[in-house]
């Protein structure tokens, strides 16, 4: 029989961090919220090291995701890609920034190849950094895959803005302990 469906979960634990009615002025803090899942899903061993929220135009949370690749048996349950579809459930709209604008992404570390592409599609107007791949391919046994040589450059052409290195220390440091704790694959 071939599967016709698709069911892809966040942990239970996700709505003890994230208030949907909170405000995330500022970079630092919607940054802050993306590695705060990503050190809660090391810490409840529910996924890999990485966490990633779409906020909209009010800086309130529209959908957050965190690395769900071995619990689903899916290499497509990144935390991006999770964000990404919840968001566009939520809006019902596959290009977030058509339905309002801008839409943020803010992620723990920087996406990697797959997560990229989806970053083009998704319709994201800022992308904001944590830790950047060198980090996560130093820290952790993950391959983040090949990246355009400019491709801060090619996402800016495209209209994404792109800030990194926000919190960054912070962002290694649920790295480096995912990593020294045999970088086990959940």
């Amino acid at each position: 029989m071939l599967y016709a469906q698709v069911h892809l979960t966040l942990p239970a634990w996700i709505h003890e961090v994230v208030d949907p009615a909170a405000t995330y002025e500022s970079d630092e803090a919607k940054v802050a919220l993306a590695i705060e899942l990503s050190r809660r899903n090391v810490e409840a061993r529910s996924g890999g090291p990485f966490g990633a929220v779409v906020f909209g135009p009010d800086h309130r949370v529209i959908a957050a995701g965190v690395n769900r690749v071995v619990p689903h048996a899916t290499s497509l349950a990144h935390a991006e890609n999770m964000a990404y579809m919840l968001a566009q459930q939520r809006l019902q709209a596959p290009r977030l920034n058509e339905v309002l604008s801008p839409v943020t992404l803010a992620t723990s570390s920087q996406p990697c190849c797959q997560c990229y592409g989806a970053t083009i599609w998704a319709g994201i107007d800022r992308l904001l950094i944590g830790a950047r791949a060198e980090d996560v391919m130093e820290l952790t046994e993950f391959d983040e895959g090949p990246l355009p040589a400019d491709w801060i450059g090619e996402l800016e052409r495209r209209g994404i803005t792109v800030v990194r290195d926000l919190l960054r220390e912070q962002a290694r440091q649920v790295l480096r302990a995912y990593g020294e704790g045999g970088g086990e694959r959940y």
